[in-house]
């Protein structure tokens, strides 16, 4: 997806519907995918770097070693504005998140094509 690769590490199939939980690593100065809201739970544990986080209207850096949750239903997305390559792990309770990564990555293809092209 560009400047952005999703890992899935567990789907719904693997917990049950528990959970799912992905890395996302951002290369330097990548944005995330649009804002965007779903009814489950993200939390994200910083890995590398320091990625930037919107919820609602507000922004936060969050270096390595942070915790991050968006509570289900808030506006959010994520970035990296650093030079350097960025990480973290999410985890989606419940699961169901991964269903939209074809639509996700779709996106990603278009919006890249119409930078670019």
């Amino acid at each position: 997806m560009g400047g952005v690769t999703a890992i899935f590490k567990a789907d719904r199939e693997e917990s049950a519907g528990s959970y799912n939980i992905s890395e996302w690593w951002l290369e330097p100065l990548a944005k995330g995918p649009p804002v965007h809201a779903h009814p489950e739970d993200d939390v994200f544990n910083v890995l590398e770097g320091t990625m930037h986080f919107q919820m609602g209207d507000q922004w936060i850096g969050a270096p390595k070693g942070s915790f991050v949750l968006v509570p289900g239903h808030v506006p959010h997305t994520f970035e990296n504005r650093t030079a350097e390559r960025t990480g973290a792990l999410n985890f989606g309770v419940p699961a169901g998140f991964e269903d939209n990564m074809p639509r996700i990555v779709e996106w990603f293809v278009k919006n890249r094509a119409e930078q670019t092209g």
